[in-house]
């Protein structure tokens, strides 16, 4: 079976982390339930013609996607496989309004076109001239992992060699009031540095834009080898938390104590964070442990930013103090094991290799 590799990243997120220059040496804080990106100068990446009709969601896709394509040395990918689990919520926004406001008369159709889930990776597709494959994913929480999972199969069968892949959703003042009224946020503001010592359900909102380059070549430059994704749903029990995590390890040949990082994703609502914390004592209790939600907010993609993360500190060799949950460190980061449950209960797992 051939093995599948991290050539290039690139991602916007609320933290600096389009920077190539600094590894999250300046963190961000906000005092908020919900984060918003960090965005760069659009117009350094983006033709200003081109700017003009392009939503923020748009211009932060571009840009993260073209860092991510100047990381790997590559002009155009194969194909491009592209998460959303909202898509462009701002341009669906402005048509239901404009369809309310204008008595379904005289509609703009632009933001209409825009307002579809596969408008972002479309737009990669025109601006890449990608002909191949082009596929938009949305299966809310496990979202980024199933295009991943599709983009790791395309190479691992030979159909492809690069593969463009990518995890984006946005906040809007509706969206974040509706996830708000369902309980799924905090209703104080606080610091996100202060998530996990903040009681009570509810998570802080966030939002990003990731991309990754992946390819059956190997180089010097690699970041990493993704050894494995999984899934399972709808479960909290910890006693097959546990069974599913080792059968997972099992399957790559591998036991705890060869995971030197664990990356989850506490989000600072206890009904979730109790599972984590009953996995650190126990099962991870020999183990680094690291998180990230406290840095980019809980979305339907935020697994790209925890990829991002894992790959980045196998590269670096560098465990950021602002992620770390225990004191335990690696001199020598082999292999990482990343864990997040959404809230709908379901767990994703994604196993990096130096």
């Amino acid at each position: 079976m051939r093995e599948i590799f991290i050539t290039g990243t690139g991602i916007i997120s609320p933290q600096d982390t389009l920077n190539s220059s600094s590894f999250l040496e300046n963190i961000q804080e906000y005092s908020s339930n919900a984060i918003y990106c960090m965005e760069p100068e659009y117009k350094n990446y983006i033709p200003v013609r081109d700017l003009r009709r392009m939503s923020r969601i748009l211009k932060m896709s571009n840009v993260a996607a073209q860092v991510a394509l100047q990381d790997a040395e590559l002009e155009r990918p194969d194909a491009i496989n592209v998460a959303t689990g909202l898509g462009c919520l701002a341009d669906t926004e402005k048509f239901l309004l404009n369809l309310i406001e204008n008595d379904e008369t005289l509609l703009n159709p632009t933001a209409f076109i825009n307002s579809t889930h596969n408008t972002i990776a479309g737009q990669l597709a025109l601006m890449l001239q990608v002909s191949h494959q082009n596929f938009t994913f949305a299966h809310n929480e496990l979202t980024f992992e199933h295009a991943l999972l599709d983009s790791l199969l395309l190479l691992k069968n030979g159909v492809y060699h690069h593969v463009l892949t990518g995890g984006v959703d946005e906040i809007t003042e509706n969206t974040n009031t509706i996830i708000r009224n369902l309980g799924f946020l905090k209703n104080d503001n606080i610091s996100n540095l202060e998530l996990l010592n903040s009681p009570g359900n509810g998570s802080i909102q966030g939002e990003g834009a990731a991309y990754f380059v992946l390819s059956d070549k190997t180089s010097s430059d690699n970041y990493s080898r993704i050894g494995d994704v999984s899934f399972f749903y709808n479960n909290i029990k910890k006693d097959t938390i546990v069974e599913e995590i080792i059968a997972f390890l099992r399957k790559n040949r591998l036991k705890i104590h060869d995971i030197d990082l664990v990356i989850s994703g506490y989000n600072g609502d206890d009904t979730y964070d109790s599972v984590y914390r009953e996995l650190g004592s126990g099962l991870f209790r020999e183990t680094a442990q690291a998180y990230y939600k406290h840095l980019c907010g809980e979305y339907f993609t935020s697994a790209s930013f925890a990829l991002w993360l894992g790959v980045s500190i196998l590269k670096e060799q560098i465990i950021p103090g602002a992620v770390l949950l225990n004191r335990r460190r690696s001199k020598n980061i082999k292999k990482i094991l990343l864990h997040n449950i959404g809230f709908y209960r379901n767990h994703s797992l994604i196993l990096l290799e130096r």
